[in-house]
């Protein structure tokens, strides 16, 4: 190969590097960019599958706010650091979740959104090895900042008839 030939194919490597570095970020900005609601809904549930950390699709209260309420099955978590703890406690002691959506509504207008949803959901308690299997019901509201679309209010709760 001739020194000339080198230095193109050099050029080239650059070029297509620069190209699909490019690509990327502009791919992840298209998708935070983009990100709604109801995605943001999903991905929590995708992520609760997954074991991966909960804490990050809540958004945190501003100075005058009132603490924000996350209610689940068992649990009434008041305020974001009682709602970050919760999340991470429940991560930490339960596995192999199933989370399925049977009717999820989103309604946005402009930074505020909220959700209703019939969901089947199970997991093992890692400490006591017992698997949960619930129908339940989830409502919540979002709101939209620099970091997306982030949960201010969640409820879930069994669908137990009377």
């Amino acid at each position: 190969m001739t020194a000339w030939e080198s230095l193109l194919e050099t050029l080239f490597k650059i070029v297509i590097s620069v190209w699909w570095a490019t690509r990327e970020h502009l791919i992840i900005g298209l998708l935070v960019c983009h990100m709604d609601a109801r995605s943001t809904v999903k991905e929590y549930y995708d992520a609760l599958r997954a074991g991966d950390p909960l804490a990050p699709y809540f958004a945190e209260e501003h100075d005058g706010d009132d603490a924000f309420v996350k209610f689940g099955i068992s649990e009434r978590l008041v305020g974001s650091e009682q709602i970050q703890t919760g999340l991470r406690t429940q991560t930490e002691t339960t596995a192999e979740w199933t989370v399925t959506s049977h009717a999820l509504r989103v309604s946005e207008r402009g930074t505020h959104a909220w959700f209703s949803d019939t969901v089947s959901m199970g997991w093992i308690n890692t400490e006591s090895g017992e698997r949960h299997e619930f129908d339940t019901r989830w409502s919540g509201t979002l709101t939209k900042s620099s970091n997306g679309w982030q949960f201010v209010g969640m409820h879930v709760s069994t669908a137990d008839e009377l």
